[in-house]
């Protein structure tokens, strides 16, 4: 299974040796005027795994929730129209209740997809 890499900025929780890091992912530039690399390439994903955001330490969920407040509506939907073009994706959210609209942040790290989801 392959899921297009974003070019848009979109929230990446990134899992660091058990500790949750956040950054901001690919198409963020820390120098404003860099030129960007187009990013062609496909990243093979072997598991996908659902966690609620209610479930993080607070502080990571703090840092979270921080990011999701200054990612536009629009890099949120691209975000989840691509969950949405990934049947294996979708299907996890749907085995566990869920939607892509509940999705609001992901990471792919050694081939794990990791999405993060808000219930209400």
């Amino acid at each position: 299974m392959t899921m297009r890499s974003f070019t848009a900025s979109v929230i990446v929780a990134a899992l660091s040796l058990g500790t949750p890091t956040l950054v901001q992912a690919q198409g963020a530039s820390s120098q404003p005027g860099a030129e960007q690399p187009s990013t062609q390439s496909s990243t093979v994903i072997r598991s996908i795994q659902v966690v609620d955001v209610k479930e993080l330490q607070p502080a990571v969920r703090a840092k979270v929730d921080e990011l999701v407040a200054h990612t536009s509506d629009k890099d949120i939907q691209s975000l989840r129209q691509s969950i949405d073009a990934t049947p294996e994706a979708a299907s996890v959210l749907k085995a566990k209740g869920l939607s892509s609209s509940q999705v609001v942040a992901i990471n792919i790290a050694d081939g794990v997809l990791t999405m993060f989801t808000k219930t209400a």
